[in-house]
């Protein structure tokens, strides 16, 4: 028995907001599944791979050379984290 990558492209979406004149461009894969969970003294975000996958090209993407100070992505249960979860945003700040 030998076991293949599947190359099945992964089903994602992607949404493009332009800020300061700059298009950022996120992809959300379709299985993706994060949670954050804030336990009073630290954060948790618990996520499946393809969650992970998701929150590293979000971070990508506001780390890239065409994303302004202060760009920024809200995340909240109503769009993209599991029910019950606290809100979420990643923002660039270039300051020292």
């Amino acid at each position: 028995m030998t076991s293949e990558a599947s190359s099945a492209p992964i089903e994602s979406t992607q949404v493009t907001t332009v800020t300061d004149g700059a298009a950022l461009v996120f992809t959300w894969d379709a299985d993706a599944r994060i949670e954050v969970r804030n336990l009073g003294g630290e954060v948790v975000i618990e996520a499946n791979a393809a969650g992970l996958r998701t929150l590293a090209g979000y971070l990508l993407v506001l780390a890239g050379d065409g994303a302004p100070e202060g760009a920024h992505l809200h995340l909240e249960d109503s769009n993209g984290l599991e029910d019950g979860s606290v809100g979420l945003v990643l923002e660039r700040s270039d300051k020292g």
